[in-house]
């Protein structure tokens, strides 16, 4: 009956959704083309793998046909030759208004202008099986809409392709297997035996969700030609070449697809009739201009507009717009309002506007990219001549390799040196290892840094020792008034070694209150022995590693205190004063103390192991003066191993001879004041001290003393720019009464 060949038909299309009239029965139409764009193909446009399921459908039709009714009127989609021979009617692209509703394809990207190639990827299931049965179809057209603003992410699934590598042809899409690994675009909507675009007549299968609503896409777009498509495993790859403008009509599907009818949208032309000036003319005339300067400034321009150039004519000042705007990387949106101006002179005019900042950003990304080379040119330049000269005073010998240079330069610091067995020893090893090193390693820094402390020691380099007992009495009497026993201790060491030919190293603690000179005498110790003097201060040390150094492994690793002592003073036998040893502290990282017995302790130190060197070193020779003003918080075990000298605090007369001998002369001298200037008596020194400095030590006294010379010194400046202001008033007064004499 026709009922059932109705119904034949809804599920052959997807698009016919009701049965025909039965007034029409008499005769069966011609289908419309967009149901044989859609359905006339199925397995034609896959890959060899149809299952004759479109025979199927043909043989059905066949069965329901009327003995009554025209044979060539009823069997209307057969298989591909028929529909191709007979079946369809020859319908010319360029009248649009004869086409039949084409599938609307929402590109994201930007616009796509006629006459313009453009490839993209789809991997929406249902489009991409739509796309495959417009390509196998005798009318391969869509219409390419933009979606409006914030819908770009709704059409997932859709984007453009980038050009081939050398940008004169468009890039070839590889071919490969059905995105669905199943019969490779059989239809639009999939799933069903009879491939229907919206699901079965019968309403078994609810429809896939659609992509986009027509809302929400642009009015006008661009009806274009699918030249190429290509399956791959991810959906379809297919080249796209502009055609016409087009304003998108009425819908007549809107799931899973979209299938709406198109109307051309013709150029306006508003210029002046009877050969009068042409302002669109004169706007082409511009924009050809501004291309020109384009192309000098971006090839990846010139290389685009050969390939458009190839392929259409841009004499007309509508088609130059077009492509001019299509040359430019403006916003999608830009673009499209460029699309959308049916005007051809304000379609050019907007063009000229894209063209204009495509240039200003030419220009200004040349000057980068030329600012860029120029730096790279320059550094090059001066890389190749440094290399040069490397090479030409090696080959005159007046140069040596870098590192050949720093092997030298090591083995001249330890030639005249005598490095102990083990530390020599070390030192080839390092050597040798750092031979085969890069430079641009890491192990190679770190052994350079190792082998430069290594060589940096005074191995077997001992200051000249002086014994000659007067000299040192004359110059701790020099500094220093009072400390009998500090001195008489130094001249028992001094006496000692001049009988035993040298000095070993010894540990003295000085324990007094604050200022009685215990720091001071430290450098008159070295003075008076001919020694360097090193000091260092442990209160409210924490760290074991400021004494015993880190270890290699560490990035920023050095020796303790006690290495870098020797490498400072270029001895092997400084005097070395621990300041504030009752003051240690102790943290997480360890107890400095428990590594003091190690230096302090003179059956020990001749072999001190740091950590960061990592070999014996002798200290044995080394003369430790240690501080504190409390012996009670000094460890046991570490106060042990010193020999502590007590110093008491100082009576009114011995501070009045520090500060006639040493306080008031240093004052003087600090705050400028020449000789006569200050006279202190006794009494007064004695009231000061008395009243003011009765501590033990003189630091309060010597503070009290320095007032006092300030206070003098800004008399003494008064006093002395009072008399020059008075001296210059009356050299004024003088020369007025010398000049009004000769009037008189």
């Amino acid at each position: 009956t026709f009922d059932d060949m109705s119904g034949l038909l809804g599920r052959a299309s997807g698009l016919l959704t009701r049965q025909l009239p039965r007034t029409s029965l008499h005769r069966v139409p011609q289908p419309h083309s967009a149901l044989r764009l859609l359905c006339s193909s199925g397995s034609s446009s896959s890959d060899g793998d149809g299952d004759g399921k479109d025979g199927d459908v043909t043989a059905k039709r066949g069965e329901l046909t009327s003995a009554d009714e025209p044979v060539e009127a009823t069997v209307v989609v057969t298989s591909e030759a028929e529909s191709s021979e007979s079946s369809l009617m020859s319908i010319d692209p360029s009248n649009i208004s004869a086409l039949p509703p084409v599938l609307v394809f929402p590109f994201p990207t930007r616009p796509l202008f006629p006459g313009v190639y453009q490839p993209a990827e789809v991997t929406n299931d249902a489009l991409a099986k739509a796309l495959l049965t417009v390509k196998a179809s005798q009318l391969p057209y869509i219409g390419v809409f933009l979606p409006k603003e914030g819908h770009e992410e709704v059409s997932g699934g859709v984007g453009d392709l980038d050009a081939s590598d050398d940008g004169a042809e468009v890039a070839e899409v590889i071919a490969g297997g059905t995105g669905d690994g199943g019969g490779g675009g059989s239809g639009v909507g999939g799933g069903s035996e009879e491939t229907a675009v919206s699901g079965a007549a019968d309403g078994a299968l609810a429809p896939p969700a659609p992509l986009l609503d027509v809302a929400s896409l642009h009015e006008v777009g661009t009806l274009a030609q699918v030249t190429r498509l290509t399956q791959t495993p991810r959906g379809v790859q297919l080249l796209l070449l502009g055609h016409k403008r087009v304003r998108l009509g009425r819908p007549v599907q809107t799931s899973p697809v979209i299938l709406a009818r198109v109307e051309e949208a013709a150029d306006e032309l508003d210029d002046a009739a009877g050969g009068g000036p042409s302002l669109s003319k004169a706007y082409a005339m511009e924009v050809m201009q501004t291309i020109k300067e384009i192309l000098k400034l971006n090839p990846f321009f010139k290389e685009q507009m050969q390939m458009i150039l190839e392929r259409s004519e841009i004499h007309e000042a509508g088609k130059l717009a077009d492509f001019g705007a299509a040359l430019t990387t403006a916003d999608a949106q830009e673009l499209q309002e460029v699309l959308a101006t049916l005007n051809v002179t304000a379609r050019i005019e907007k063009t000229l506007l894209l063209l204009k900042k495509e240039l200003e950003l030419s220009r200004l990304q040349s000057q980068i990219s030329k600012q860029v080379e120029d730096k790279i040119s320059a550094n090059q330049r001066r890389y190749m001549l440094m290399e040069q000269l490397k090479q030409i005073k090696k080959e005159l010998g007046l140069e040596r390799d870098d590192k050949d240079a720093l092997l030298q330069k090591f083995a001249d610091r330890i030639k005249e040196l005598h490095v102990p067995e083990e530390a020599s020893k070390v030192i080839d090893e390092e050597m040798a290892k750092i031979g085969t090193l890069e430079s641009a390693s890491s192990e190679f820094n770190v052994t350079r840094n190792y082998l430069d402390w290594l060589t940096s020691l005074p191995w077997g380099i001992h200051s000249e020792e002086n014994f000659e007992l007067s000299r040192a009495e004359k110059i701790l009497a020099e500094e220093h008034y009072g400390l009998e026993d500090v001195k008489e201790r130094i001249l028992e060491f001094i006496a000692v070694g001049a009988l035993v030919g040298s000095t070993q190293g010894k540990i003295i603690c000085f324990v007094g209150p604050p200022g009685v000179g215990k720091t001071s005498i430290g450098k008159s110790i070295a003075r008076a022995l001919g020694r360097e003097f090193y000091r260092f201060s442990v209160g409210g040390l924490t760290d074991v590693a400021e004494i015993k150094g880190h270890r290699r492994t560490y990035v920023g690793a050095m020796p303790g205190k006690l290495i870098q002592c020797l490498k400072a003073t270029g001895a092997a036998n400084p005097v070395v004063l621990i300041d504030e040893i009752d003051k240690l502290g102790r943290g997480y990282q360890g107890d400095p103390a428990s590594a003091l017995l190690e230096v302090l302790d003179p059956s020990q130190n001749a072999s001190f192991m740091d950590h960061y060197l990592d070999t014996p070193v002798d200290l044995s020779k080394i003369l430790f003066l240690c501080t504190a003003n409390d012996s009670g918080t000094i460890p046991g075990p570490l106060l042990d191993r010193m020999e502590v000298v007590r110093l008491s605090g100082y009576i009114l007369d011995e501070k009045m001879q520090i500060a006639n001998q040493y306080l008031i002369p240093a004052a003087k001298k600090q705050m400028g004041l020449e000789e006569g200037t200050m006279q202190l008596p006794d009494d007064a020194i004695a009231s000061l001290i008395r009243w003011y400095c009765r501590e033990a030590g003189v630091r309060n006294l010597q503070k009290h003393v320095e007032r006092i010379c300030r206070k003098v010194a800004l008399k003494v400046v008064q006093a002395s720019q009072a008399a020059e202001a008075q001296a210059a008033e009356a050299a004024e007064e003088a020369g007025a009464t010398g000049s009004a004499a000769p009037e008189g």
